[in-house]
């Protein structure tokens, strides 16, 4: 099936289809080889691990689409794909949805914060009016080519404006055609399960780890009514540990046994990446 009709058919179910965050190409390899549904193309992921950098309005398009295409090359699963702020105003989304479309993005992501952006879990954000958000909201829409492509409005005014004032702008970004609604950084457990009971649109749900958001399952969250349950960081918190325990006993013992337990073998390194694939497809060529 298309995977953009397949993420649709997803999201309208509203079972709480658990979604990863990839970083990179190999991280979207291993969350798709251990059976998620689609993935999450995270814009923090790739500032942390591309720019070694905060989640503060480093990343541009160029590098996001270039990522979503690295990664949609590599994997068969929906992508959805983190566009921040639009990077710039709503003719700068327009050509921000049209690019990321062509780089194989099902669903694109949109915020309304003021540039530069920042982590949704971090103080001191702030929002541009709803005005705005929706004529980006609006232009998103226009600039897709496939009516299958969804277009996921996010809203920050939680943090800045209360919990009223983000349900009131995520309707106003329904209304304007947004498929998927993203109300981020809630902070109490009320709210969850608050939020699929007021707006009607499917909705994301972010639970990030060591976040503003508490914790609730996937299979919680689909009871709720949420369409998709985003972590979008857990791929990158875990790779980030297991650097550091590996290169730990690195330091301190000056080796590190394949049996150790700490790292992937070297056969499964190479089955992740296709190797098999490639050694058949070098032989047909030669």
């Amino acid at each position: 099936m298309d995977t953009k009709k397949l993420l649709k058919d997803m999201v309208a179910a509203r079972r709480g289809v658990l979604v990863p965050g990839a970083f990179n190409a190999l991280s979207a390899k291993v969350i798709e080889d251990l059976g998620f549904e689609a993935i999450y193309v995270t814009g923090a992921g790739v500032t942390n691990m591309w720019f070694g950098m905060p989640d503060q309005g480093f990343m541009g398009l160029a590098e996001i689409a270039d990522h979503t295409a690295r990664i949609r090359d590599t994997v068969s699963v929906p992508l959805l794909v983190d566009a921040d702020t639009g990077f710039g105003n709503a003719l700068n989304v327009y050509h921000t949805v049209r690019t990321l479309e062509r780089a194989g993005a099902d669903c694109i992501q949109l915020e309304d914060q003021v540039a530069p952006k920042r982590c949704g879990h971090f103080n001191g954000k702030e929002v541009i009016s709803t005005e705005e958000a929706v004529s980006k909201i609006k232009a998103a829409v226009d600039a897709r080519r496939d009516p299958n492509l969804l277009i996921m409005a996010r809203t920050d005014a939680a943090a800045t404006h209360g919990f009223e004032a983000a349900v009131e702008r995520a309707q106003r970004f329904a209304e304007a055609g947004a498929d998927i609604l993203f109300v981020e950084a809630v902070t109490t457990a009320e709210e969850i399960r608050a939020l699929p009971t007021r707006l009607a649109t499917p909705q994301l749900m972010n639970m990030v780890i060591g976040g503003k958001t508490p914790i609730f399952d996937a299979e919680q969250l689909g009871e709720l009514g949420y369409g998709i349950v985003l972590y979008a960081n857990a791929a990158l918190q875990g790779a980030v540990a297991g650097m550091q325990n590996t290169l730990t006993v690195l330091r301190d013992e000056k080796a590190v046994q394949e049996s150790s337990g700490l790292v992937a073998t070297f056969a499964e390194r190479q089955r992740l990446v296709g190797k098999p694939a490639w050694d058949a497809l070098e032989k047909r060529f030669t």
